[in-house]
């Protein structure tokens, strides 16, 4: 099981292990955007497989960023261990930030899923040369402004900036408020706030930025750091008051910086118009795009109501409200729930209520996370079948229970039987499992009677039918 922790600037060398040959070129796949955003979104991490695995949100709803492989990482593995913790903490498996490059992997994974790519987060890619050189008529209108931008400051020029440039970047951030065009606007304050804070990490050797100076007055800075074939860019400040320091700081920090990376990555607009239209006019060999992969189930997609199955001998239907008291029955029967495999009390998470059990089966159908049947013999409420932990490729757990004055007679195996075939048949299914700990004797000797056993550790037999 998963175990993620927050983000914080002591994991900035782990997490650099993973993104510094990371070939996604998007700027969340980076040391620099996690540090900086970490906070916003409510970032965490953790390792599986040889890889590292994201999650952002909060209050039960959380995103993941496909996974990045370290050396010998295993990515479909790090995918597993995303959907197992997603199944145990019952939420939706939704990934937020996935390459183009990658997409496709997602595609053949899972069987449905809703895919969705927002312009407003794509980031802007460059080539290089085309920064650092600015050829063509295309970019007639960088050139002049840098022309005139050296004309009236001939003597300025760039180089690193390092932690010992602390007082004159302190300046700057003084002169850069003062004619700071977006004071009343709380997004970019929270922004330049937290580009300040970033730029007291320049003895991180991985952090590469760039000051222009005009005397001994810093005018414009830059940070960003390599990864993989990308130089990510995530911070550019400017003094408006110079007329054309931005295009001339963008081409000499690609002079100073750009190396052999083969593209330059200047982060999204974020939906600001005036962004928009500078970072087009700079000729983006493409935008980055970021999907968003919400996986579904077969519930999701194919059920709007719980069906009415019939066997032999039973009937199967949803919970009714006049199944109450005996639902409360069989779910508070301790010493046959011993080996049910599930704390019904403890998921509550709170106090026992008459219809606590009730609405938490109506919920878990509604969010499409279960469905519950009611076994009926005769009409009277006898015990229940759930179909639960779908886990969007296909697959899904069953589990049954009988009343203890009805057990003995086929009832379980009947109903389970005919849950498992409509799962297959009719919902879509492509495999249902179960599992019994290995005492129980009872549901061993059923499982056994309509499934195929697939293995087993230290607890559990596990078991499976495949269409």
């Amino acid at each position: 099981m998963l175990e993620f922790k927050p983000i914080s600037k002591r994991d900035a060398a782990r997490l650099r292990r993973y993104y510094e040959n990371c070939d996604y070129g998007l700027c969340e796949y980076s040391v620099g955007t996690r540090l900086m955003w970490r906070k916003a979104l409510n970032t965490h991490w953790a390792e599986a497989a040889g890889c590292l695995i994201t999650r952002s949100g909060r209050n039960g709803k959380y995103t993941f960023d496909y996974p990045v492989a370290g050396s010998e990482g295993d990515i479909d593995a790090a995918l597993d261990a995303i959907e197992e913790w997603c199944t145990v903490s019952g939420v939706p498996l939704h990934y937020a930030i996935v390459p183009q490059s990658r997409i496709c992997n997602l595609l053949s994974r899972y069987p449905y899923v809703c895919v969705s790519d927002n312009r407003t987060w794509r980031d802007y890619i460059y080539y290089r040369e085309d920064l650092q050189l600015f050829a063509g008529r295309r970019y007639s209108g960088q050139r002049n402004h840098i022309r005139k931008f050296r004309t009236q400051w001939p003597q300025a020029f760039v180089r690193r900036l390092t932690a010992e440039d602390e007082p004159a970047i302190e300046r700057f951030w003084q002169d850069y408020e003062a004619e700071f065009a977006k004071g009343d606007n709380k997004s970019a304050r929270s922004e330049l706030k937290l580009a300040k804070e970033m730029f007291r990490q320049l003895s991180k050797p991985y952090f590469l930025a760039g000051g222009m100076f005009c005397d001994d007055r810093l005018i414009a800075l830059a940070l960003g750091e390599k990864c993989g074939e990308t130089l990510i860019v995530h911070i550019e400040k400017a003094l408006y008051s110079y007329s054309g320091v931005y295009p001339a700081m963008v081409q000499e920090y690609a002079m100073l910086f750009g190396g052999d990376v083969t593209y330059f990555n200047r982060e999204d607009d974020a939906a600001d118009r005036g962004l928009r239209t500078s970072k087009l006019q700079y000729g983006p060999a493409f935008l980055g795009s970021k999907y968003q992969v919400k996986v579904q189930n077969e519930l999701m997609r194919h059920l709007e109501a719980i069906p009415t199955l019939k066997t032999a001998r039973l009937t199967l239907t949803e919970l009714r409200e006049e199944d109450i008291p005996a639902y409360n029955a069989l779910v508070l029967d301790g010493e046959r729930n011993r080996l049910w495999g599930y704390d019904d009390v403890g998921g509550l998470g709170g106090q026992v209520q008459e219809r606590s059990f009730f609405e938490v089966a109506k919920r878990d159908f509604e969010n499409r996370l279960a469905v519950n049947f009611a076994l009926r013999l005769d009409g009277k409420f006898i015990g229940e079948a759930v179909l639960y932990n779908f886990d969007g490729r296909g697959g899904a757990e069953l589990g049954c229970r009988v009343d203890k004055a009805f057990a003995g007679h086929g009832y379980g195996t009947e109903a389970f039987s005919a849950v498992a075939d409509w799962g297959l048949y009719q919902l879509n299914l492509a495999k249902v499992k179960a599992k019994c700990f290995h005492e129980n004797e009872a549901s061993f000797k059923m499982l056994s009677s309509c499934m195929r056993k697939s293995g087993k550790d230290d607890t559990y037999f596990y078991f499976e039918k495949l269409v």
